[in-house]
């Protein structure tokens, strides 16, 4: 559960844990808004994890791009409109993709 409070008129539309390639782990969290991600720290002992840190914080308007890659193991990529890049290693990385960008899409239309 992330720590973050939501900004006015935020909605929650996909949270997973995961794993991005140099932030390492966190909770990735889509809402109307934005898009961002948290580190984590789990024990294994009592199997729960808590947030630590807000390490990126992408409004919508920021996302170029969003895809599914991978086969095996499975990333969805954000591209930045400054053309940087997040690999998010997610369950359903093809949902991910399409709700962001789908997500985008209407908040852009606003």
């Amino acid at each position: 559960m992330s720590s973050i409070q939501p900004r006015e008129g935020e909605k929650l539309v996909l949270q997973e844990d995961c794993y991005e390639d140099h932030l390492k782990n966190g909770l990735l969290t889509l809402t109307n808004q934005r898009l961002f991600f948290e580190k984590t720290e789990g024990t294994l002992a009592t199997l729960s994890k808590r947030t630590e840190e807000l390490l990126l914080d992408i409004p919508l308007v920021e996302i170029k791009t969003s895809k599914a890659e991978g086969f095996l193991i499975k990333k969805v990529v954000v591209i930045t409109i400054q053309n940087d890049i997040y690999k998010f290693g997610v369950l359903n990385n093809s949902k991910w993709a399409k709700e962001i960008e789908k997500t985008k899409s209407t908040y852009n239309n606003l």
